[in-house]
């Protein structure tokens, strides 16, 4: 028998190498050709399709499921909370169903212990304020103890919530901004757990780790898992009833004390937040949209008519929600003067459609 030689092997294994390559070939080329030329009908596209397995529509393009949250709003039945919601919930329902949203259901939050006059226009849970004297003269210590009773007693059908307050307008559609882990949350400059370590460390102890595990964050606007809230919730109200009941906090933290305390009771059960700047913006200091989410109108806004702020000073031009604590603002409030900055003229434009395009509007009610 003639003896198989090493070249003659070469030749055999490059044969069968030109033979597999011609085959995947005919097999790309014309399998897809089969299919209509490829995606987009022509004979480039069709040399990069695969003929075994076909991409899916929702992986290729990008899209996902929507992780829905659920709005919730604190208030009380005064004058002053309810036409700060109505407005807000103005602003919500219309932003709710666009591109780009994954605002699910919505509930103010009434801590009055009993119906007002809108609950058939805002979706309204009611839930008992903490009984007299309890809140230590600081009507925000409701705020956590609302939302205990809610939590445990309505029948919320998404995973996250969002905390909101009636001062709040939305400006553009908002999603999800949390992770499966991790809530967001605005970062305030005023609240400063590093340089508040002394009197923080009463309520969070060293054991629990370093002081910065303490988010700057108050418990508005935030966005969380609803599992994770309903830990937080009851650590938050005794938190902050403890903060008040203890002098040097309560001196220390004054009216943003119930923010230190969500912060804390974070940080005790081991939940920190993403960071989000473009959450929300807060006229007269930002003074664009931006990519901003929501306009917080907590400050007065008060300028000149040359446009310019006088702040601490009543402008010729101005716009405060405190100018309206008995009752609604009127409608078509006055537009600032030119050279005002956009997020103040955006922000009395969307008070004015509200009030405008709500009904039964009443100045003063």
């Amino acid at each position: 028998m003639r003896r198989v030689t090493y070249p003659f092997l070469i030749i055999v294994a490059l044969a069968l190498c030109i033979a597999t390559y011609n085959t995947a070939s005919m097999i790309a080329t014309y399998g897809s050709k089969s299919d209509g030329d490829g995606e987009d009908g022509n004979e480039d596209s069709a040399k990069f399709f695969d003929p075994l397995v076909k991409m899916p529509d929702h992986i290729r393009q990008g899209t996902k499921k929507k992780r829905l949250f659920h709005t919730a709003v604190t208030a009380n039945d005064s004058p002053y909370n309810r036409w700060q919601c109505r407005i807000m919930y103005y602003h919500y329902k219309k932003l709710q169903n666009l591109p780009g949203s994954e605002m699910g259901g919505f509930t103010r939050v009434l801590h009055s212990g009993f119906p007002d006059s809108v609950m058939d226009e805002i979706p309204t849970f009611v839930v008992d304020p903490l009984p007299v004297g309890e809140d230590r003269g600081y009507v925000v210590l409701n705020r956590p103890w609302a939302f205990v009773q809610w939590l445990r007693k309505a029948n919320i059908e998404e995973d996250y919530i969002l905390m909101a307050e009636p001062d709040h307008i939305l400006v553009k559609p908002l999603p999800n901004l949390a992770t499966d882990d991790l809530p967001a949350a605005f970062p305030f400059f005023y609240i400063e757990p590093a340089n508040n370590e002394a009197v923080l460390r009463k309520f969070f102890p060293k054991e629990k780790g370093p002081i910065t595990n303490i988010d700057p964050i108050g418990n508005s606007p935030v966005i969380i898992k609803k599992s994770q809230l309903m830990k937080i919730a009851p650590t938050w109200q005794n938190v902050s009833i403890a903060m008040k009941d203890d002098p040097q906090a309560d001196e220390k933290f004054g009216w943003v004390l119930e923010m230190y305390g969500y912060a804390t009771a974070s940080a005790l059960h081991g939940v920190q937040h993403i960071l989000r700047k473009d959450f929300m913006l807060q006229p007269p200091w930002d003074t664009e949209i931006g990519d901003k989410y929501i306009i917080h109108y907590t400050y007065g806004c008060d300028y000149n008519l040359k446009g310019e702020l006088t702040y601490g000073k009543i402008g010729e031009w101005r716009f405060d929600k405190r100018s309206f604590t008995r009752g609604a603002p009127p409608r078509n409030l006055p537009m600032p003067p030119p050279g005002v900055p956009e997020s103040v003229v955006t922000l009395v434009q969307a008070v004015n459609e509200a009030t405008a395009n709500i009904p039964n509007w009443v100045e003063g009610a």
